[in-house]
């Protein structure tokens, strides 16, 4: 279902995840709910085999596609999650994203996503986001980190963490069917952000909140991810 209605001649175009095992599955859903919207979208999510893929909040999702039968991405979408620490040890995983790079309009990510970009080569030069805690390892794929939660560089776009994405989805949806039909899908499904706490980003949160998150999750998995980075 779509919120506009598309012209005649509006182009299909080819919106490809990349799943794997521990994916923060709100880094797939959210911009896939507002990219699914956009007319002429179709998707598919795509993983080594069509078995269920085990997210990192206790349920799975199931590939549309596998790595062999996947059509070409005109917009090729890399998630984020703790399980990025092992993907870029997977050189099928990385050949796949290399492999679809060549051929998509887009190239884009959500979170730690970026690091299989930059694994596969694909932010050598270019100004780049990702999560907060990682952002300070992007120099090691190449890139030149910006603190936004969306960046353009040339046609690869990264977001921020996790809720980025959706960020991520409008704007490129404006890119390729123009602001108003991406403000009709944002007022579709309601985006409208006013969250209980002014906290979402370290710039905002109080220190203490920052510090004991860094302390309980991010210090150890931004040092696991530096390691798989560096291997």
């Amino acid at each position: 279902m779509t919120e506009t209605t598309a012209p005649e001649n509006t182009p299909q175009t080819t919106i490809v995840f990349l799943l794997f095992p521990g994916i923060t599955q709100l880094d797939f859903t959210a911009p896939a709910q507002a990219l699914s919207r956009m007319p002429g979208a179709v998707l598919a999510g795509v993983a080594a085999s069509r078995a269920p893929i085990a997210t990192d909040s206790g349920f799975s999702i199931v590939p549309t596609h596998d790595f062999a039968d996947c059509p070409q991405a005109d917009i090729l979408c890399v998630p984020g999650g703790h399980g990025v620490a092992a993907a870029l040890g997977d050189a099928a995983t990385i050949a796949f994203i290399e492999r679809q790079a060549t051929g998509a309009q887009w190239v884009t990510s959500v979170c730690t996503g970026a690091f299989l970009l930059g694994r596969a080569g694909l932010l050598q030069g270019r100004r780049a986001t990702t999560h907060w805690a990682y952002a300070h390892l992007l120099p090691l794929v190449g890139a030149e980190a910006v603190d936004a939660r969306v960046v353009e560089d040339g046609r690869v776009v990264t977001s921020g963490g996790v809720t980025s994405g959706l960020d991520f989805a409008l704007t490129l949806i404006g890119r390729l069917r123009g602001p108003t039909v991406a403000q009709a899908i944002q007022l579709a499904i309601e985006y409208d952000p006013a969250p209980p706490f002014a906290g979402g980003h370290p710039n905002r949160a109080p220190q203490a909140v920052t510090a004991g998150l860094k302390a309980r999750v991010y210090d150890a998995a931004a040092a696991h991810m530096e390691a798989a980075l560096r291997a």
